[in-house]
C-alpha cells in the first residue's frame, strides 16, 4: 500500500476548488489525496498564517504519525508551507511549489513581490494602502487562464479579497527548513524570478508553458507532472 498521502493545498486568496481536478485525477489513479480548507476568521487576532497552518493540521488530525506527506502548493500558498510543516505530527516526504512564492525567513508577501518584481510591488503597496484589497478578479478577467465558463465562476466565487495586513505580516521559516526535497513546477512566466532562484538553490525545476490556473485546464498533465517529479519512497 502507498504510504504517501498528497495535500494539495490552495493559495489563501481563492479556495480549495484549485486543485479539485487534480484530486480526483489522483484518486482514479488509486493515489491517496486530500485537499485542506484554509480558513481564517475575520474577527481573529491570531496572524492569518497561523490560522492557515491550524487549518491543514487539523484536516490531518485523523491521519496516522506513520504517514508520509508531500505538501503541494500553489501560488500564495507557497510560503506558508515550512509553517504548515511545523504544525504537523506527521512526516514530510516532498514539497512542491506549483507557480508559487518561495518562502523566506521572517518575511511578508510584500517583502517576496519586491524581490520577484519591485516596480510592480511598490505600486501594488500603494494600492493596499490606498485601502484597496486584492484580488477582484472578475469571471471575464479569468477567461483565458481558464477557459471553462462554470469552473470560472466557482473560481469567483471563491476568491478572497485581502487587504494590506495580510500582505504585510511576517511569516516565519523554522531552522532546519527545507528538510525534505523540494520541486519547482513553473505554469506560468510571472513566476520567471522564483523558478530561476530555486534552480540556482539545486531544485528539481519544471518548466510548463501554461497559465496559472492549469491545473483546472488539463489536471492530467498537472497531475503527471507532480507524481513523476516526487522522488519515490
Amino acid at each position: 500500500m502507498n504510504n504517501n498521502l498528497y495535500v494539495l493545498i490552495h493559495s489563501p486568496l481563492v479556495g480549495p476548488l484549485t486543485w479539485s481536478l487534480v484530486a480526483h485525477e489522483m484518486q482514479q489513479r488509486g493515489l491517496n489525496v486530500l485537499v485542506p480548507s484554509l480558513r481564517d476568521a475575520p474577527d481573529s487576532k491570531e496572524p492569518f498564517w497561523k490560522q492557515h497552518a491550524r487549518s491543514v493540521a487539523q484536516a490531518l488530525a485523523h491521519v496516522s504519525a506513520e504517514t508520509s506527506l508531500t505538501l503541494v502548493a500553489h501560488s500564495g500558498a507557497g510560503p506558508l508551507l515550512p509553517a504548515i510543516r511545523h504544525a504537523l505530527a506527521q512526516p514530510v516526504h516532498a514539497y512542491v511549489f506549483v507557480d508559487a512564492g518561495i518562502p523566506r525567513a521572517d518575511a511578508s508577501r510584500l517583502d517576496l513581490m519586491k524581490i520577484e518584481d519591485p516596480p510592480w510591488a511598490e505600486q501594488f503597496q500603494q494600492e493596499l494602502e490606498r485601502g484597496e484589497q486584492f484580488p477582484t478578479w472578475s469571471i471575464d478577467d479569468l477567461q483565458e487562464v481558464i477557459p471553462d465558463e462554470s469552473l470560472r465562476q466557482q473560481m469567483v466565487a471563491e476568491i478572497r479579497p485581502r487587504a494590506l495586513d495580510f500582505f504585510t505580516e511576517l511569516i516565519p521559516v523554522f531552522d532546519g527548513w527545507p528538510d525534505a526535497p523540494c520541486i519547482y513546477i513553473q505554469l506560468s512566466a510571472v513566476y520567471e524570478q522564483p523558478a530561476t532562484q530555486v534552480r540556482q538553490a539545486g531544485w528539481q525545476v519544471h518548466k510548463l508553458e501554461a497559465g496559472h490556473f492549469h491545473m483546472l485546464v488539463d489536471a492530467d498533465t498537472v497531475t503527471d507532472l507532480i507524481v513523476r517529479s516526487v522522488p519515490k519512497q
